[in-house]
């Protein structure tokens, strides 16, 4: 067996269901989930239609590099919501889900034989950052977070030797789990920093479209030509229309960047098998071509938002992300538990499930970022999850009592 595998550590939610093994979760109340950031949203029907449109696409072996209609459609997306002009030739590639591509990226740009090849990703993080390093042979360092920023990562903390040997950075704007957006001048530092050391960037974007203020978050694209940088040098954005488009199912979305980086990627993704299925694409195609299903789920998260979020502020500690659909709420202190027994206890006796912060971040100098709060996933209705809210209130009070 690949001895790499022995360095992964069990996903988020295999641990939650350790968590809750020998729970009974109180009868009198429905479950109701927030641990998960999967979209429930419906998935809009002209999508549908477009997958029901193109089956005869099943009887065709798929391009790796997606038909150029596909990559037209990219090209225009990026035109559209950044202003941005790519290539569709040579700067953008269908991926299956942002999460196969940020995975397989990483076994693309690590380099095992040099010495301690390392990947920086924020803390809190997305997981596939960690085992996409290990896998690839390196070694993550997870960069502090700044609680005053809304956990924004304080990239001045990191030092200048692990910069030195850096192969890759994992950047998640808007991020998972807070919502924070990166401004430009942090993207003209790290731009700055990939230009010193060598190292490739990898911008997690999945949640660009869920946004609650009248300015869309700014795309690391869209930095890159803001300071110069057109032609992409060192940066890739990966993109997805799961979250976007209420379709995780389908597992489509796309990368953009420097050529030069994403024509070693297609490489490397042609001898994976990593090629988008025909019907896929025809759906894909229509999907990235029409907004008004974007501002129509804009709109029932920014309404679902309004409500619960003052219902949790009001006994716990949190605030309005930037955007995505987390709510990172801290534990109250006079409860008297940490993240993991909060959330096995509002599981218990609310059948609420919530995500303990711990489970989303690393220790780093013997502390774990993370802790102390919980993330809530406002996926579900609007009435389901302000049911989840009052239930979070009621349950925090009695135990603040």
């Amino acid at each position: 067996m690949n001895p790499l595998l022995s360095r992964l550590q069990p996903y988020p939610f295999e641990r939650l269901k350790q968590l809750f093994a020998g729970v009974t979760p109180a009868a009198n109340y429905s479950p109701i989930s927030l641990g998960m950031g999967e979209p429930r949203h419906p998935t809009p029907a002209f999508i549908q239609d477009a997958l029901r449109q193109n089956m005869g696409g099943l009887a065709s072996y798929p391009a790796t590099a997606g038909e150029p209609r596909l990559r037209e459609a990219f090209a225009g997306w990026l035109a559209r919501r950044y202003g941005v002009v790519v290539d569709a030739a040579s700067q953008v590639l269908p991926v299956n889900g942002s999460r196969e591509a940020l995975f397989a990226f990483a076994q693309t740009v690590l380099d095992p034989t040099r010495p301690e090849p390392t990947v920086v990703c924020p803390n809190p993080f997305y997981q596939i950052y960690e085992g996409a390093a290990f896998l690839a042979g390196g070694q993550p360092y997870y960069a502090p977070s700044d609680p005053a920023r809304n956990f924004a990562v304080d990239w001045e903390q990191v030092p200048e030797a692990v910069w030195a040997r850096t192969q890759l950075l994992f950047v998640c704007s808007p991020g998972n789990p807070t919502g924070a957006v990166m401004p430009l001048e942090e993207w003209r530092k790290l731009f700055e920093l990939s230009d010193r050391y060598g190292f490739a960037i990898a911008s997690d974007e999945c949640y660009s479209e869920i946004y609650f203020r009248d300015e869309a978050p700014l795309g690391s694209l869209q930095a890159a030509v803001a300071l110069g940088r057109t032609d992409f040098k060192g940066l890739v954005a990966f993109t997805s229309l799961s979250k976007r488009s209420n379709v995780p199912g389908l597992r489509s979305g796309f990368v953009a960047g420097d050529a030069a980086l994403l024509k070693a990627f297609l490489l490397y993704r042609t001898y994976h098998g990593s090629a988008m299925g025909p019907v896929v694409q025809a759906a894909s195609i229509a999907a990235w071509g029409d907004e008004s299903h974007v501002e129509e789920n804009r709109r029932l998260y920014r309404e679902k938002f309004a409500i619960v979020t003052p219902l949790v502020a009001s006994v716990m500690k949190v605030a309005l992300p930037d955007a995505g659909f987390y709510l990172w709420a801290e534990v109250p202190a006079s409860m008297g538990l940490d993240d993991a027994a909060f959330a096995r206890a509002l599981y218990a006796q609310y059948n609420v499930t919530v995500l303990p912060g711990s489970y989303l971040a690393r220790a780093s100098d013997g502390h774990n970022p993370g802790a102390g709060r919980v993330r809530m996933a406002l996926v579900a209705d609007t009435a389901e999850c302000e049911e989840a809210a009052r239930r979070i209130q009621q349950f925090v009070r009695h135990h603040s009592a």
